[in-house]
């Protein structure tokens, strides 16, 4: 059987979800080798407040059939990280399908990878995406030629069941969505600034103010620094 390489990178401060979303569904796919990839082996600090332990360095990672890159706030420092830009450069000039997950997708365009292409990405975060050149799109997964993009966090799971049918075909797919009982019945209607109302929307945003405006300097340095490489 033909190995399947499917890098997620892992980096500190990355939202948990938006990466094992996915990787519970694609670590199934037959042949999967799943990489969690990050510039050493040390465990990776989430936002959830526990640790993941990367499975391979950037320098011994093989040519990947998938890379993705989840987001999280930790996304800030890797939009100015040259190792990780020139990594994810390199991967994603050969690897079939480039993707993301929530905010990831500012990271693969400060990278460079998706000028050009439509994307999807969490909400609050979306407008940013024209800085990188991208097509900000609102929907839950978003493809564009061999970009594979969710929205946020929870969408990861969406987007990982869409990879898996790209990949090996919708029976396939079904198949795992049956096996993981995926058949989502939420208590509430709030998941979308558009449910949720306003006032509610107004909320969340002054509770994550401060640490909005930590990223959003990084995030212009890096599409500063994207516009003057072009």
């Amino acid at each position: 059987m033909t190995a399947l390489n499917i890098g997620f990178l892992l980096f500190p401060q990355v939202t948990q979800l938006d990466l094992t979303g996915p990787a519970q569904m694609l670590g199934r796919l037959p042949g999967a080798r799943l990489h969690l990839l990050w510039q050493d082996l040390q465990p990776v600090p989430t936002d959830a407040g526990f640790c993941i332990l990367p499975t391979t360095r950037f320098e011994d990672c093989p040519a990947l059939d998938v890379l993705c890159v989840p987001g999280g706030f930790g996304v800030g420092a890797q939009l100015v990280d040259a190792r990780t830009l020139a990594f994810l450069r390199a991967q994603g000039a050969t690897a079939r399908y480039v993707t993301s997950v929530c905010n990831g997708s500012l990271l693969l365009g400060a990278a460079g990878l998706l000028q050009g292409y439509r994307s999807a990405c969490h909400w609050a975060w979306r407008h940013h995406l024209p800085r990188f050149g991208a097509v900000p799109v609102a929907e839950r997964v978003v493809r564009d030629r061999n970009r594979l993009s969710g929205g946020g966090v929870t969408a990861g799971i969406d987007f990982g069941l869409t990879l898996a049918a790209e990949l090996c075909g919708a029976e396939v797919a079904q198949t795992l969505q049956l096996a993981f009982e995926y058949d989502p019945q939420p208590p509430f209607d709030s998941g979308t600034p558009e449910k949720a109302g306003p006032e509610r929307v107004a909320r969340l945003q002054a509770l994550q103010a401060a640490r909005f405006a930590e990223v959003e300097p990084l995030i212009a340095q890096a599409a500063a620094a994207l516009t003057q490489a072009a």
